[in-house]
């Protein structure tokens, strides 16, 4: 190649064949007014190495790396940006400090599994938070049976003691991956037949409100830090004293009234707590 040419992108991203290097420039980069064919622009008043970050974090967030596959190496990558070898150092950090990548002493740096941002958000089903990510969402029913609501169900879902109620206990998975365990409880008033219904690969919400005319319209979730009991390590295929996220959710119909209570145990390493903070006046 004839000094003072730059290689195609494809070059630096291990493609066999050419790319226009136009459309995955577009594609790629975040600063598509600010930057030109894959450069950072040294002008802009934001650090080098964040422009950097943020150029592979779309990357890997639009899929363009998968989980586990190899980034290039460091000069490569600061051959593409125009930038120093130190600046895409920090760059890389900073990614692996967010859990996005993973470096390996002598083998070099691979994309990590995603993790689920749990926090404020809109209300949707587990089944359409993993079409979200690209995962295909399933289940395996591990308990679904009637019974009389306790002293906490009866409270959070606004039953008499005694009510009977649906218990939907499912391992969550993604992808065919564990995610969680998922103990639904459903007042049977509002779905009499709930319990013939199939829920190893469809979404209890869609299920509500297409055959019972129940649609969630809004939740109230609670968040605990808390380690996996052998049962739970079990069934999530982490080791037992993981670290994992308990939560508990009751769901409410247009009409404000509760129509269910979720008890939950999500697996730590593949979940994190997204809060939107706003400074008060």
């Amino acid at each position: 190649m004839a000094k003072g040419l730059r290689p195609p992108i494809s070059h630096f991203l291990g493609f066999k064949t050419p790319i226009n290097f136009l459309t995955e420039h577009r594609r790629l980069c975040p600063y598509k007014d600010a930057m030109s064919m894959g450069m950072v622009n040294k002008d802009l008043p934001v650090p080098l190495y964040h422009q950097v970050k943020e150029l592979l974090l779309t990357a890997i967030e639009s899929g363009h790396w998968s989980s586990d596959q190899q980034l290039p190496n460091e000069g490569k990558l600061a051959e593409l940006f125009g930038v120093s070898k130190i600046t895409v150092r920090q760059a890389l950090q900073e990614l692996a400090d967010l859990g996005y990548i993973r470096r390996e002493q002598g083998r070099g740096t691979f994309v990590s599994k995603t993790k689920f941002g749990q926090g404020p958000r809109e209300l949707m089903s587990f089944t359409e938070e993993m079409s979200r990510h690209r995962r295909t969402a399933s289940a395996r029913v591990l308990e679904k049976t009637v019974t009389e609501a306790d002293l906490a169900v009866a409270e959070h879902l606004q039953l008499r003691l005694n009510d009977r109620v649906l218990v939907l206990k499912r391992l969550r998975l993604a992808d065919g991956e564990p995610m969680g365990i998922q103990t639904a409880h459903i007042p049977l008033d509002l779905a009499p037949r709930l319990v013939e219904e199939d829920f190893e690969n469809v979404s209890l919400y869609e299920v509500l409100q297409t055959r019972y005319g129940v649609q969630a319209a809004r939740s109230r979730e609670q968040y605990f830090a808390t380690s996996a009991d052998a049962e739970a390590a079990a069934l999530l295929g982490i080791p037992t004293g993981a670290a994992v996220f308990a939560a508990e959710r009751v769901t409410f119909s247009r009409s404000g009234q509760p129509f269910e209570f979720t008890k939950s145990t999500m697996r730590g390493d593949r979940y994190s707590i997204v809060l939107d903070l706003v400074k008060g006046r």
